[in-house]
């Protein structure tokens, strides 16, 4: 569900399963977190606008690696190059590393808004699948994250807090069942920057067990439209689940679809990246809406 004028209402998909990489930490060691801006004035965070090549998509959770290095993540075909209607990531082509990539406030149909910060795209599963010759169709459909590196003059903008939800408090690692309350903050353009629109929350449709963990879809009470992809969604704890991939449409129409972040960022730092942790949000989360 990357957005951009080639890509008017669509959303690039991810449907794959797989086995559980390597091995992750649920937050940034102490010693390598930055100083993070408050919460209430931070420009860079969860739900902030990313704009790569045009299109728009929405940020999901703040990173660090084992060298300190900050990283927004968002969803990997937010980067690709192929039709909206190309899904596997193992057979579509992504703009290369190292492309620039804007973070960006107050976006619309008719502007990209006010750009806040810049960083680099530094970590694609699209592109590390393909150079790894993955061949799994669970992995190959749902890994779907990719890692913005912030440029350092940036870096003091950030804090790792989802807006009006608070956390995240960690990473789920055990999936999630039919009913399960779900939480998230989108940040399409399509919304016109209305705000309170962004928050909103859903159900679990229960985890498949065909595609090994990989997704986990559900519904919401407003869908994620184009624009939104690669948002981050909690669980009722405020643990990390995973990033919004795609739209629904068969065999539940208008659903999501969400890929495991446990298993993409496992995938991440047994391919190419290193040490790379979920950064917990400054703020508690309180799940009222």
């Amino acid at each position: 569900m990357r957005f951009s004028a080639k890509h008017a209402a669509a959303a690039a998909a991810v449907l794959s399963s797989g086995v559980l990489a390597a091995a992750f930490s649920t937050a940034a060691p102490a010693s390598a977190a930055p100083t993070w801006a408050p919460a209430d004035t931070a420009q860079i965070h969860p739900g902030t606008m990313m704009y790569t090549d045009g299109a728009q998509c929405t940020a999901n959770f703040v990173y660090t690696d084992s060298a300190g290095v900050v990283y927004v993540g968002y969803a990997a075909h937010c980067a690709g190059t192929g039709a909206a209607t190309d899904t596997n990531g193992c057979n579509t082509q992504s703009l290369p590393l190292g492309t620039k990539v804007t973070f960006n406030e107050g976006g619309s149909l008719v502007s990209d808004g006010t750009q806040v910060g810049t960083g680099t795209l530094a970590y694609s599963s699209w592109d590390a699948m393909k150079k790894a010759g993955e061949t799994d169709p669970n992995t190959c459909a749902y890994n779907d994250l990719a890692l913005v590196k912030v440029d350092a003059a940036d870096v003091a903008k950030v804090n790792p807090s989802v807006p009006f939800w608070g956390g995240p408090t960690g990473i789920d690692t055990d999936g999630t069942a039919a009913g399960d309350r779900v939480y998230t903050y989108g940040n399409s353009s399509l919304r016109a920057g209305l705000e309170p629109l962004s928050p909103h929350t859903g159900v679990s449709l229960g985890d498949d067990p065909a595609d090994g963990g990989w997704s986990h879809p559900l519904y919401t009470v407003t869908p994620g439209i184009p624009g939104d992809s690669g948002s981050g969604f909690l669980s009722a704890d405020g643990s990390a689940i995973g990033v919004l991939s795609t739209l629904g449409l068969l065999p539940l129409p208008a659903s999501n679809n969400i890929g495991d972040l446990a298993k993409e960022l496992a995938y991440a730092n047994s391919h190419g990246m290193s040490g790379v942790t979920l950064v917990n949000g400054t703020e508690p989360f309180s799940p009222i809406l």
